[in-house]
């Protein structure tokens, strides 16, 4: 599990474009916020997406870099990011590996057994790759502070 003060973890992921993107390397550099998210096209995730899409140079003003990600293959996070204008990456973890290192797999989706979906998680990190901001919740229907990370990204700014 992924804690304050550790590094990001090595894992290949793949974004819309079928391009894999090593999520450690691309979150080094500068500020960056991984948000993590159960699922394309429901709607707390939308909602979400949205905000974030809609706020975040408001979330802190500063040029922070997203990286969204959701258990979800590529083609479905591609319509999802153009149905709702998203202008930051999508990352598809369909083979789970970013849900087990950041611990924050969620079991059972929507009642569904055996079906391992992610959690809604909002993890930020300095220019260094270093984890300085976590947030997980069990619950998908709940959305992400959004004033503690705002709050975070000025820190970091």
């Amino acid at each position: 599990m992924v804690e304050i003060g550790s590094k990001v973890p090595r894992v290949n992921l793949v974004n819309t474009e079928l391009k894999q993107i090593e999520l450690s390397v691309a979150s080094s550099g500068k500020t960056t916020v991984i948000a993590f998210f159960p699922g394309a096209f429901t709607s707390v995730c939308t909602k979400e997406m949205c905000t974030i899409r809609d706020n975040i140079s408001g979330l802190g003003g500063v040029n922070a870099k997203v990286y969204a990600i959701s258990v979800d293959g590529p083609f479905a996070n591609k319509a999802f990011k153009e149905h709702n204008k998203l202008e930051f990456e999508l990352l598809s973890d369909y083979r789970r590996d970013a849900v087990r290192a950041f611990g924050v797999e969620l079991n059972d989706f929507a009642h569904l057994s055996g079906y391992t979906a992610a959690k809604r998680a909002v993890f930020i990190t300095d220019s260094s790759g270093i984890i300085r901001y976590k947030w997980v919740t069990d619950d998908p229907t709940v959305e992400p502070k959004y004033d503690e990370i705002a709050k975070k990204l000025k820190e970091l700014g």
